[in-house]
């Protein structure tokens, strides 16, 4: 994981004095990246020993090294020309061709963030529970409905036996029903989603193996699923973080949705030409969509 987008994703969690020390550093990296730990307590207001906590708490062994590890990262953001137009504000008289470039930056960028910090041995063990499960519960509110709706699709397409739910009482009901093989996911930009951390908690007491798709890996819902698939946001105009969020949510599970169909290969192959022949009477001759 980037370490900027890491400090952005757990500076909620982080006790107030560290959480001085994270917005100090995300106002201004490049003059973190030169400052002395003496400079940044004074700055941020505390001390000395704060930072050293906030650098450990981070998984660094002292202030050294995380200068280097932002010095690092600034240095490859300054290559990416693109990266300029990230975060700004989109104004009402912006023409649509930076609305373009303001839009699709950030999403790429967004994407890169979430695959730099993905825990591929952890998609490795989501995939493979999935895989042996008998019942697969997806539930999201909000636009996380819409992402959770999506995977049930997939899953179902290659013959995983799932579920997605938008509604708390629905999702509750099923999880109540879930076992030891079964799998429930839940999806909560924030991992705050109160219903979101309800229905995995209930599957969890079932004995059903959890996962939790958040941005912020420190999250209550973080705190009650087995596993946890982080995902970057970043706030922009016209779309708050949980909107942002939905192509980092999507590349998370397609990830998990690829290593499920290359598990059962042929079984797959043999899912797609079934239901392409299904469909193929409802499409028009002459092309291939």
């Amino acid at each position: 994981m980037e370490l900027l987008g890491r400090i952005r994703a757990e500076r909620s969690e982080l006790p107030e004095a560290l959480r001085r020390v994270a917005d100090l550093i995300l106002s201004n990296p490049g003059e973190a990246a030169r400052s002395t730990i003496v400079d940044l307590a004074e700055r941020s207001g505390t001390s000395t020993a704060t930072i050293t906590r906030f650098c450990r708490a981070l998984g660094f062994g002292g202030y050294a090294e995380l200068r280097v590890a932002i010095a690092t990262e600034q240095g490859r953001v300054a290559q990416q020309t693109w990266e300029t137009d990230i975060g700004q504000e989109i104004l009402p008289d912006d023409n649509l061709e930076r609305v373009l470039g303001v839009v699709s930056g950030n999403d790429i960028r967004l994407i890169q963030e979430t695959a730099a910090q993905l825990d591929l041995a952890t998609v490795e063990k989501v995939a493979a529970a999935i895989s042996q499960a008998g019942r697969v519960l997806l539930f999201g509110v909000s636009s996380s409905a819409a992402v959770a709706s999506e995977m049930e699709y997939r899953l179902q397409r290659i013959r995983i036996p799932t579920w997605s739910r938008s509604d708390a009482h629905s999702a509750l009901t099923d999880a109540a029903l879930l076992g030891e093989r079964d799998v429930a996911i839940g999806i909560s930009h924030s991992g705050r989603t109160r219903e979101v951390i309800e229905v995995l908690a209930e599957a969890g007491s079932h004995g059903a193996i959890t996962v939790a798709v958040t941005s912020h890996p420190r999250s209550p819902l973080a705190e009650v699923a087995e596993l946890v698939l982080t995902t970057a946001s970043r706030e922009t105009t016209f779309r708050s973080d949980g909107f942002a969020a939905i192509h980092s949510q999507l590349l998370v599970l397609d990830v998990v949705y690829v290593s499920i169909a290359q598990r059962s290969y042929e079984r797959t192959r043999q899912a797609f030409d079934l239901t392409l022949r299904a469909v193929t009477g409802h499409r028009l001759p002459g092309g291939d969509a």
